[in-house]
C-alpha cells in the first residue's frame, strides 16, 4: 500500500512539473512586465499597479480538472487500487495547495521588502488579507484552503462528466448554473456575499478548506465506480 501510494505521488508531480514550469514561467514573466512598468510610473501623479498571484487558482481549478481524464485511466491500468488512487490524490491536491501558497507568498513577502528598498511605491499587491491582518501565515492558510477547494470542486465535475459522459456532466453543471443566477436575481446570493465581506474573518477559510475536504470525500463515491473509459 505504502509503495503504490508513493509510486502514485511520484507519477502525479512529474506528470504535472512541466505545466508548473510553464505556468510559473509566465506568472513570473507577467510580475516583471508589472514590476517595469510600475518602475515608469514612479513620476506619474497618483500612479499606482497592482498584481494579483491568485491567478494560481485558475491553474489549480484547470488542474483538477484535467486530473481525472489524464491520471485516473492511466493509474488504474497500471494496478493501482481505488483506494489508494483516492488517498494519493488527496494528498497531493493539499501539496499542490499548500506549495504553491508558500512559493506565491514568499515571493510576495520578499518582492514587497525590495521594493520598499528601491522605493518603488507605484507598485503594490493586491490580496484579501487586506482587509484582515496582512501576514505571511494569513495569506499562506486564505490561497492554500481556496486553491484546495478549487482542486476538489473540480476534481469531483471532472468524475460528473468522466462517469455520466457530457449530458450527465452538463446536467449538474447547468443546474448550478440556474440556482447561481437565480440567486443573483432574488438578491440572496448577493445579500450572503456581502454578509460575508462585513464579517470577514480567518476562520471563513478554515471553513473553506472544510468544504473541500467533504467534497472530496464526496468524490470517492464517483471514483470508486470509475473505469479505464470515460463516458461518452
Amino acid at each position: 500500500m505504502g509503495r503504490q501510494i508513493n509510486g502514485l505521488l511520484y507519477f502525479f508531480i512529474t506528470d504535472i512539473r512541466y505545466s508548473l514550469m510553464i505556468f510559473w514561467t509566465i506568472l513570473l514573466g507577467i510580475l516583471g512586465v508589472s514590476l517595469a512598468i510600475s518602475y515608469f510610473m514612479l513620476g506619474v501623479e497618483n500612479g499606482q499597479l497592482y498584481f494579483m498571484f491568485q491567478f494560481i487558482y485558475v491553474y489549480c481549478g484547470i488542474l483538477g480538472f484535467i486530473t481525472v481524464k489524464e491520471s485516473i485511466p492511466f493509474s488504474l491500468k497500471m494496478g493501482a487500487t481505488r483506494k489508494n488512487l483516492f488517498i494519493s490524490l488527496g494528498l497531493f491536491f493539499v501539496a499542490i495547495a499548500l506549495m504553491k501558497a508558500v512559493i506565491a507568498n514568499t515571493l510576495h513577502t520578499v518582492i514587497l521588502y525590495a521594493t520598499d528598498i528601491i522605493n518603488l511605491h507605484s507598485f503594490g499587491f493586491m490580496h484579501v488579507t487586506q482587509l484582515l491582518e496582512d501576514t505571511w501565515v494569513n495569506r499562506v492558510v486564505i490561497d492554500a484552503s481556496v486553491m484546495f477547494l478549487f482542486l476538489t470542486v473540480m476534481f469531483l465535475t471532472g468524475l460528473l462528466f468522466y462517469r455520466y459522459g457530457l449530458l450527465g456532466g452538463g446536467i449538474v453543471v447547468g443546474t448550478g448554473v440556474i440556482i447561481l443566477l437565480v440567486g443573483v436575481a432574488q438578491g440572496w446570493l448577493i445579500d450572503f456575499f456581502i454578509n460575508l465581506y462585513s464579517d470577514l474573518k480567518l476562520t471563513l477559510f478554515l471553513q473553506i478548506f472544510g468544504i473541500g475536504i467533504v467534497m472530496y470525500l464526496i468524490s470517492f463515491l464517483l471514483l470508486k465506480r470509475v473505469t479505464t473509459v470515460s463516458a461518452k
